[in-house]
């Protein structure tokens, strides 16, 4: 099954869980808020989609953030700590298409079609 990791009050996971119901796909949502960060299948996505792709860069969070621990995000084990302690600073949604081996980050329609066949 497809996993949706995100906030539920994202507007952008919002977008996300229209468009999976629209196209009749199964999906779990994980609420990185209530639930957390899934440290193992963080582990994963650092690998692929990779660091640069999780770090939310453009976000609040992200502003908010003093400069020295901005600067520090340069690698893989430096988001993985700041992704740990600010779930906020995570690209949304994530998601886990079927076996969880394609991981994508964020909303792209376009691309998300590759993912899905389309109900009948």
């Amino acid at each position: 099954m497809t996993t949706l990791y995100g906030i539920t009050n994202c507007d952008t996971v919002k977008r996300a869980r229209t468009w999976l119901d629209a196209h009749g796909v199964a999906y779990r949502f994980h609420d990185f808020k209530k639930d957390g960060v899934p440290e193992a299948e963080l582990a994963r996505w650092l690998e692929s989609p990779g660091w640069e792709a999780l770090v939310n860069r453009r976000g609040t969070t992200w502003r908010r953030l003093d400069d020295a621990t901005r600067a520090a995000v340069v690698d893989a084990p430096s988001a993985r700590a700041v992704l740990l302690a600010h779930p906020s600073l995570i690209k949304r949604p994530v998601v886990q298409w079927g076996s969880g081996r394609n991981v994508t980050t964020g909303f792209d329609a376009a691309q998300w079609k590759s993912h899905v066949v389309s109900p009948v």
